[in-house]
């Protein structure tokens, strides 16, 4: 595990009437402060790489679908420096987790690989978007391989 990511369970309730689905609260871990929510859809075939917050931690739900979320450590000071994991968010089962980035861990993702529809994840930021604040990265800067893609960027 790359230091400072932490996973956390998500809870879901589910009776005849349907579902309510768990993401954050301020009075629970790892609930920093609010910055702003939205929503990134991944099309099949895309990969949305690679990008760092220099301030802004990252807390990743998906909302629809099946995504591969990869982590790169750069931080030079970290302990975990240069390292690469892998974390599967889903919007339902085992994988209905919410994975939270500190600042400076190299980010990206895709749709799981053989999916056709598009994937939704949620991002609950500590601070709103800033673009001066989001250092994006070359694909090829880190030795990882997406398998197959037509789009990336």
């Amino acid at each position: 595990m790359i230091e400072g990511v932490k996973i956390t369970n998500l809870k879901i309730i589910d009776d005849e009437r349907g579902e309510i689905r768990h993401f954050m609260r301020c009075d629970k871990p790892p609930f920093e402060k609010f910055g702003e929510v939205y929503f990134s859809q991944i099309y099949p075939n895309v990969v949305k790489a690679w990008h760092s917050h220099k301030i802004m931690t990252l807390n990743y739900v998906c909302v629809v679908g099946i995504v591969h979320v990869v982590l790169c450590d750069k931080r030079p000071e970290s302990t975990t420096h240069g390292e690469v994991s892998v974390h599967v968010l889903a919007d339902h089962g085992e994988n209905h987790i919410m994975l939270t980035v500190p600042p400076g861990v190299w980010n990206g993702f895709r749709v799981r690989a053989g999916w056709a529809d598009p994937a939704i994840i949620s991002n609950c930021a500590t601070h709103p978007h800033d673009p001066a604040e989001i250092e994006r990265y070359p694909l090829e800067d880190v030795d990882y391989n997406w398998g197959p893609y037509r789009i990336s960027g």
